[in-house]
């Protein structure tokens, strides 16, 4: 036993020293964030893009309907015509080039009061574009509220008054000095996704380069070194420590300098909401509403029972990642030059995490139904599931059991991946399938 944990060891140092020290791993460690930072200024650059390309529309108003002004926006210019809209037309088909407008707008006929759908004209040898359409929807939908409410004698204030926030606030059966918030299922539900997507991406992630790592020691003969030195359990274990490790540094690096380089780009570009990007519903938002659900938001993240889903997020990922890192590395040991032919082998094991990554949505919609229960236990998918059921706090004999049952597969699927291992590492010239690979796994 002392003698494979010092085989284990040094097989981790080495995975882990040889892929740090590599070029490839300093540039795609230190340049991502960078290139990230680039790709965020870029997008900042195209959405803040004023385009030059000017919309003059003449419109045409008979009942008035817009009370004798509309407002431009944004390259988009209005002016009110009392010719006809086929007056029009005819000379903007005489005139071509000449006639001062590049497209012409009938409003509707005001009709009845309580009439609900209306079709508008539009003429225009120009297709009507993404960013002008909603334009002149919000103009025409505004004249025609403002002039049925002049029609009806209302008043705004009124039907303002008719429009109802309504706030759901959850609370416990049991009576509590913490009051709950309307934001806690929100909060919950979206702590739940991004932990159930950094599993599964990890997951991937990880366990390809497990896979990598074996196929690219098996191609260049350097495993029937290690081998006649080392036995093949230890050898493979390591190889999943250490590239683990490697995988985890260079996460624990982008944790440090994506949000100092993305801090950097909002400092020198100013990357800030402007207040014509909001939606038309938060223009009238209170500072002070906005203040305080900041604050409540802030408490209940503060709130949540990060000492228990910390620990719990962590046991899971490493049972998930030794689980499928054991699965890649067997399926890569018994894999030949050909990419395309073990491609196959692999199909098995990513079916499981994109059903996970399924049932971790609708988990999330529903984390006490009874298919992300039994989901977020069973092994195959807890990795997954579970860790986006934590945040609604789940019963504690399903953690209980879904961690046992978890740790009880880790461990019987690396030591079947090691007999898969032990074989398939020193095959050569085989396409090796399926079935080869359960005869392994059980002589």
């Amino acid at each position: 036993m002392t003698n494979m944990m010092k085989q284990l060891r040094l097989i981790v140092e080495r995975e882990y020293v040889t892929r740090v020290r590599r070029a490839s791993f300093i540039a795609a460690t230190f340049l991502t964030p960078l290139a990230f930072g680039v790709f965020i200024a870029i997008i900042h650059f195209i959405f803040r893009y004023e385009s030059d390309d000017a919309l003059r529309i003449a419109v045409v108003d008979p009942d008035h309907i817009f009370g004798g002004a509309i407002a431009d926006e944004k390259n988009v210019y209005f002016k009110l015509v009392g010719e006809p809209a086929d007056s029009l037309r005819s000379r903007a088909v005489r005139e071509g080039d000449r006639f001062p407008f590049d497209a012409i707008l009938a409003a509707p006929r005001a009709g009845q009061v309580l009439r609900k759908d209306y079709q508008v004209d539009y003429f225009s040898d120009r297709k009507l574009t993404l960013d002008a359409e909603p334009i002149l929807l919000e103009r025409l939908q505004g004249a025609l509220r403002r002039h049925k409410i002049r029609q009806l004698n209302l008043k705004e204030e009124e039907l303002t008054a008719l429009d109802t926030r309504l706030v759901i606030r959850a609370h416990p059966m049991q009576p509590s000095e913490d009051d709950s918030s309307p934001f806690a299922g929100k909060i919950a539900a979206a702590i739940g996704v991004v932990m159930g997507l950094v599993m599964y991406t990890t997951v991937f992630i990880y366990g390809m380069m497990v896979m990598r790592g074996v196929m690219e020691e098996k191609t260049n003969r350097i495993v029937e070194v290690m081998v006649s030195s080392v036995r093949p359990f230890p050898l493979m274990m390591g190889k999943i420590i250490g590239i683990g490790a490697v995988g985890l540094t260079q996460v624990a690096v982008w944790a440090v300098l994506i949000p100092g380089i993305l801090l950097a780009v909002n400092l020198i570009f100013g990357i800030s909401p402007r207040p014509d990007t909001l939606p038309i519903e938060t223009v009238d938002w209170n500072p002070a509403d906005a203040e305080l659900m900041i604050e409540q938001i802030a408490y209940d993240l503060y709130q949540m029972r990060w000492r228990l889903i910390l620990p719990l997020f962590v046991l899971y990922f490493l049972g998930g990642y030794f689980m499928y890192a054991a699965l890649f590395a067997a399926v890569g040991s018994a894999m030949s030059d050909d990419l395309g032919e073990g491609q196959s082998l692999t199909i098995p094991i990513t079916i499981p995490v994109v059903l996970a990554s399924y049932i971790m949505l609708a988990a999330i919609q529903a984390p006490h139904s009874t298919l992300a229960v039994w989901a977020s236990i069973f092994p195959l998918f807890s990795p997954i599931v579970m860790p986006a059921r934590l945040p609604f706090d789940p019963a504690w004999w399903q953690v209980a059991l879904s961690l046992f049952l978890l740790g009880l597969t880790a461990v019987a699927l690396v030591w079947l991946s090691g007999r898969i291992y032990r074989t398939g590492i020193l095959l050569y010239g085989k396409k090796v399938n399926l079935m080869d690979l359960l005869r392994w796994m059980f002589r």
